[in-house]
């Protein structure tokens, strides 16, 4: 096998040209095998395996930077620097990130994760480069889908300025995780069409460099007048007019094409755009047929392409997606916005229900926000479902566009808390802290599926900003004889007891069950509450426990700066400082990839993690008093 024979960087140098299309196969193998064990993200990595042998071709590692926009089609680059034995761990606790790492590898420039900032983390690269009088190519890959992001048109803007080479590579496979939207999305589609003028140019450049002694030179001449032929094949030139210089399209599984464009591209004085045409899920027929059940997936089978784990009941996303269509049955008023993922986000009925009334605008949650702000000062009622960890990216916005000005907008905060492979860039720790610090709003999270259906009632006839938070996975079935009316600012006493109180946030509460079985058990007769409300708290109901209660325990999936456990510390030190507060919470580090129980036991979230700290503290607080 070729692939055996790459064990460190730059071993592909050492490959023939002709064994590279055979070396593009086996990595596709490899890929599909090594994934359907673990899981993770396919299809955008089986679409860059050619794009991403052409780059390593042409650039050296560690010394050349290359970039990857979110990072998780990263593959073929980790496989290429060396790291192909250890995909048996992809995405397990200490094993392979399912994004580039710096710390796994000198060749990974920069941690991903997250969408459109590959362009401002390459030009800062340049920058530093070039001030410290280095040599370096940098190159920066950006989705098609990542363009929709207003931060690469930023960086963008930023780049055109530049004297020295920068190479952006726009990998355009004509889908993100759902159907691009936008202008953007359109006008690439119309560059898709211009292929005769990429071979014209390549054509006249090769041509007039064999004119003696001149030629060069007028090919040099040919870049800086910026030739107006181009306009006749691509009207509008976008990167061009904004002072880019633009290759392509190239076809992106054409290795050899590929090469000579990027090779062109190194010897640009400038920045520099190429426009490469991949495919999603390329040679493997289930993941190029549904690339958007690929994006990311459990095990599965390889010859069916079915994930091995089923479903036994209900996610919390089909919850919120089946109650959100059943009240826009009966409210005409109700919107619904996407930041470019309507299945992740549980909106894909609803949009094919009221597709009048449903807006997907692409990777850019800041604009989703003011743009749900606009809805509600028209007199609509806009929901915003987006994942937490991609809701963080648009505070700003929250915090100026929507609270400030009273709005009602709802907030459909998915993938709350801890959420396993994905690791930090995903983790969804922060939405109660940055969420609760801003005034005018509200913060829930339901214990149960039938809570969140009734907290989404609530949010739709409440007035002002609102935020649900709900986790990742199964919905939690339990609990169900608790249906206590969800009122402003009420928590909910599951059981009254005394001495000891567990206040459990959202997804923590079958935990907190246990716990507080795991107490009975020990000879301790606590009261355990579901919170519901984050903020405001229930000051109420922690004056009256607070008569018969020494110590109050919070327990929530969320950092503990700023979380739910210090605003009830904070309102206890001054009203009641004779109770002790003991809020368990997630530490202030990043957590890294693993399962979401291998999580728990390192944050000390587990339950037995949890009992542990309660007979603790309950102890250290006797001993206090003696």
């Amino acid at each position: 096998m070729i692939l055996e024979k790459i064990k460190k960087p730059n071993d592909i140098h050492k490959i023939p040209l002709e064994d590279f299309e055979p070396l593009a196969a086996e990595i596709r193998d490899f890929l599909i095998r090594s994934v359907s064990r673990t899981g993770g993200h396919l299809a955008s990595n089986l679409g860059v395996v050619e794009l991403t042998l052409a780059l390593h071709n042409v650039l050296d590692f560690p010394e050349d930077k290359l970039i990857w926009d979110v990072g998780h089609q990263a593959y073929t680059h980790k496989i290429l620097t060396g790291r192909k034995d250890e995909f048996k761990n992809l995405r397990q606790e200490g094993g392979l990130s399912g994004f580039p790492k710096r710390s796994e590898s000198p060749c990974d420039a920069y941690d991903a994760g997250h969408s459109s900032n590959s362009i401002s983390a390459g030009l800062g690269y340049v920058h530093a480069r070039d001030i410290l009088g280095q040599k370096h190519h940098v190159v920066s890959v950006i989705g098609d889908g990542a363009l929709t992001g207003g931060m690469a048109y930023e960086a963008l803007n930023n780049a055109a300025e530049l004297k020295t080479n920068f190479i952006i590579i726009i990998n355009d496979n004509n889908m993100s995780i759902s159907r691009n939207v936008g202008g953007m999305s359109t006008y690439l589609s119309a560059l898709r069409t211009a292929e005769a003028y990429t071979g014209m140019k390549m054509g006249v450049t090769k041509a007039l460099k064999k004119v003696p002694k001149v030629g060069t030179a007028l090919v040099d001449t040919m870049r800086k007048t910026k030739s107006s032929v181009k306009q006749l094949f691509i009207p509008g030139m976008l990167f061009e007019n904004m002072g880019l210089t633009y290759l392509g399209p190239v076809d992106g599984h054409n290795m050899r094409q590929m090469m000579k464009l990027f090779n062109e591209a190194k010897r640009v004085e400038g920045p520099v755009v190429v426009h490469v045409l991949t495919k999603k899920g390329r040679g493997y027929e289930p993941a190029s047929a549904h690339p958007d059940r690929f994006h990311g997936t459990g095990p599965f089978d390889i010859k069916t392409g079915r994930v091995l784990q089923k479903k036994t009941v209900p996610g919390y996303t089909d919850v919120f997606s089946k109650a959100l269509v059943s009240l826009g049955e009966k409210n005409k008023k109700l919107t619904a916005i996407t930041a470019a993922m309507p299945d992740g986000t549980g909106l894909v009925e609803f949009s094919r229900r009221f597709p009048d009334r449903f807006f997907d605008v692409g990777i850019a949650e800041e604009h989703a926000v003011s743009f749900a702000a606009g809805l509600a000062l028209g007199g609509l009622v806009p929901v915003v479902a987006i994942y937490s960890s991609f809701l963080q990216r648009a505070v700003d916005q929250i915090l100026h566009d929507v609270c400030m000005q009273k709005l009602h907008v709802i907030f459909a905060v998915d993938r709350a808390g801890l959420v396993g492979a994905d690791g930090e860039t995903h983790q969804g720790c922060f939405d109660l802290s940055y969420l609760s610090m801003m005034p005018n709003m509200t913060v829930l999270a339901p214990k149960n599926d039938r809570e969140l259906e009734e907290m989404l009632a609530f949010a739709v006839s409440f007035d002002g900003p609102i935020a649900i938070r709900y986790p990742r996975g199964s919905a939690h079935q339990g609990l169900r004889e608790y249906q206590a009316p969800v009122e402003y600012g009420r928590s909910e006493i599951i059981r009254k007891g005394k001495k000891i109180a567990v206040l459990g946030v959202g997804s923590m509460i079958p935990s907190c069950m246990e716990i507080c079985k795991g107490l009975k058990d020990d000879g301790y007769d606590p009261t355990f509450v579901n919170a519901r409300f984050v903020k405001p708290l229930d000051v109420d109901l922690l004056d009256e426990l607070a008569k018969d209660h020494s110590l109050f325990v919070t327990v929530e999936e969320n950092v503990k700066s700023g979380g739910y456990g210090e605003h009830v510390s904070a309102y206890m030190e001054a009203c009641h400082p004779e109770v002790r507060v003991l809020p368990l919470a997630i530490p202030d580090h990043f957590i890294e990839h693993g399962t979401v129980d291998s999580q728990r036991v390192k944050t000390g979230l587990n339950v037995q993690g949890i009992l542990d700290a309660i007979e603790q503290s309950w102890e250290d607080l006797g001993n206090n008093r003696k």
